[in-house]
Parts: structure tokens; C-alpha cells; sequence
């Protein structure tokens, strides 16, 4: 085994249909306020409570973005993981997230390509029982044999 494979989640070669991967983090304050200096995403309703309150949320939310963003950790890290490549998201998001919501980030392989060596995955966010975010990705995940010989 090369140094290079070692680094590397699953290979496409270990895909299944049905198989899945989960993370779960619970949202803080200090992410908050992080996202939006990292983005510029100011908007009041994430960080000014007196704003908030006033918004058909009852008070400030999460960044829809940052609760989107554990699924990549969920892909680059779990399934498939290392030297997966992110094509593409879609998201709906269904429920807002506050400081101190735990999410549970779920991707669960449903199709593979294998001459484009393509995996789609339904990618959905919890909060306890209730759906905050359900989406779909698509990566390109390497073959074993690429990796082998590097």
C-alpha cells in the first residue's frame, strides 16, 4: 500500500448502494459569529437578537450555509471520503437551526456511476426528529487502481 492510498477513504471499488455516514455537532454561539465573519454574512437575523425577534423565526438562527456545510464534512471525511471530490448540492432547507441545536448530518449513498465513477448521495440534516435540510450531492470518488501505482 502506497503512502497515498493510505491517505484516502473508500475507493469507489468499496461503494454500495444504501450504505450511509453520519455527523452530528451541536451549533454554538462562537460558530455563529465565526460564519458570518468568514462569509460577511451579517444579515441581523443571525446576529442581532432584537432584530430577530421581530422575524418570523422569534429570534436569531443559524446560517442556513452553515448547517449545509457538515455535509461536506460528512463526504470529504466518512463517506466516501479523503480524495472524494464535491460535483455538486442541492438543498432544501426545511427548519431553522439555533446556537445549541444538535444536528445529525446524514448521507446515504442512492446511485453510482461507475464509468464516471460518480456516487449520488440524499444528504439530510436533523435537529432531534425534526428535518432541517434535505439535499442532494454528487461526488467523484477515486478508483483504487489510480492510487495504487502513485
Amino acid at each position: 500500500m502506497s503512502n497515498l492510498e493510505e491517505l484516502h477513504g473508500l475507493f469507489f471499488e468499496d461503494l454500495k448502494v444504501g450504505q450511509t455516514a453520519i455527523y452530528a455537532r451541536t451549533i454554538t454561539e462562537t460558530d455563529i459569529v465565526l460564519f458570518a465573519g468568514i462569509t460577511g454574512d451579517n444579515n441581523p437575523v443571525h446576529i442581532n437578537e432584537e432584530f430577530a425577534a421581530n422575524t418570523m423565526f422569534s429570534g436569531r438562527i443559524a446560517h442556513g450555509m452553515l448547517t449545509a456545510s457538515f455535509i461536506s464534512t460528512v463526504l470529504g471525511v466518512k463517506l466516501p471520503g479523503p480524495g472524494a471530490i464535491y460535483v455538486s448540492q442541492t438543498v432544501r432547507f426545511k427548519a431553522p437551526v439555533r446556537a445549541g441545536d444538535t444536528l445529525t448530518v446524514r448521507a446515504t449513498i442512492t446511485d453510482l456511476v461507475p464509468e464516471k465513477r460518480r456516487a449520488t448521495l440524499s444528504t439530510v440534516v436533523t435537529v432531534g426528529n425534526k428535518t432541517v435540510l434535505e439535499g442532494e450531492a454528487v461526488v467523484i470518488v477515486p478508483l483504487r487502481s489510480s492510487v495504487a501505482g502513485a
